[in-house]
């Protein structure tokens, strides 16, 4: 992931089509060791492809996945406050006064 995301923004910042020394030194400039498999990879599956169509596609396969997540969490107790007879009372002392 690391490997795509330094990929795309090299291709942001203006590289078309970014090399595996170009990632590279992307990823070590941030003190990121790259994976030279993965990166050769990576470069060989984009080479020739027009990354606007790979998004496209990618983000078709992401809609076939369910989002489905699960529902929020409970909520919290209630705050240790002073109860209803004690706060009551206060009241009490502070109109006698």
């Amino acid at each position: 992931m690391k490997h795509m995301a330094a990929y795309l923004m090299l291709v942001l910042g203006g590289n078309e089509s970014p090399s595996a020394a170009d990632v590279t030194a992307a990823l070590s400039s941030v003190g990121i060791e790259a994976d030279a498999d993965a990166l050769n990879n990576l470069i060989s599956e984009l080479e020739g492809k027009d990354l606007e169509e790979v998004l496209a596609s990618g983000n078709e396969l992401l809609a076939k996945f369910g989002s489905g997540g699960g529902g929020g969490g409970g909520g919290g107790g209630g705050g240790g406050g002073e109860g209803g007879e004690q706060a009551a009372a206060k009241e009490e002392e502070v109109v006698e006064e």
